[in-house]
């Protein structure tokens, strides 16, 4: 039986799970952060919630491995989260002006960055993937971004992008194997796109 399986509202917490055990540019990020589910919220949650049908797991007798979470139309993604995820998550959440990591995730729940017009234009489609260290160098991450191409492909995308840390190599020479290259650098990541 394969591991990989779509994801449910039931994984939510495995997945932001794997999201904070993950979200230092792959490493570990518990001891970074005091609020434990505000990097689920900010990368994960949304695309579970908002489009499930583009959610998968890796799931083993552990529980929750790894996931690759995706959105088809990045703009329509982005109007749907401004309305139904974001309100209650700054309700819960208020600013506070503080420099903490914590804070820093609360500033982006408040005003989320949007992705580059010319990219959306080029690359509508989104990825998100993350796998623990228990679940890599397995095939995983390429059967899933591979199902995940193909569901594109049926659904007449011209393009997908994600968004890396410059810092993550592993990640960056991965997703040059798939056949993406670099579309944009900001600051401390970058975006890779591959047309479809």
């Amino acid at each position: 039986m394969s591991p990989i399986r779509p994801a449910t509202l039931q994984d939510l917490p495995g997945v932001y799970r794997v999201c904070l055990m993950t979200g230092d540019a792959g490493r570990d990020a518990t001891a970074r952060f005091r609020n434990p589910d505000l990097l689920g919220h900010l990368y994960v949650g949304p695309y579970v919630v908002g489009e499930p049908d583009l959610a998968s797991v890796v799931a083993d007798d552990e529980g929750i491995a790894g996931y690759l979470l995706a959105t088809a139309d990045t703009r329509a993604f982005e109007d749907w989260a401004e309305h139904h995820w974001w309100p209650p998550l700054r309700r819960q959440y208020p600013e506070t002006g503080g420099n903490t990591p914590d804070d820093e995730i609360i500033r982006l729940i408040h005003a989320p960055a949007r992705v580059p017009d010319a990219i959306v234009e080029a690359y509508p489609a989104q990825l998100h993937i993350d796998l623990l260290e228990r679940a890599r160098g397995r095939g995983y991450g390429r059967r899933l971004v591979d199902g995940l191409l193909e569901t594109l492909r049926t659904r007449a995308s011209p393009g997908v992008h994600l968004d890396v840390a410059s810092e993550n190599e592993n990640a960056i020479a991965f997703y040059r194997h798939l056949g993406f290259s670099e579309v944009h650098r900001m600051e401390s990541s970058l975006l890779m796109g591959l047309r479809l």
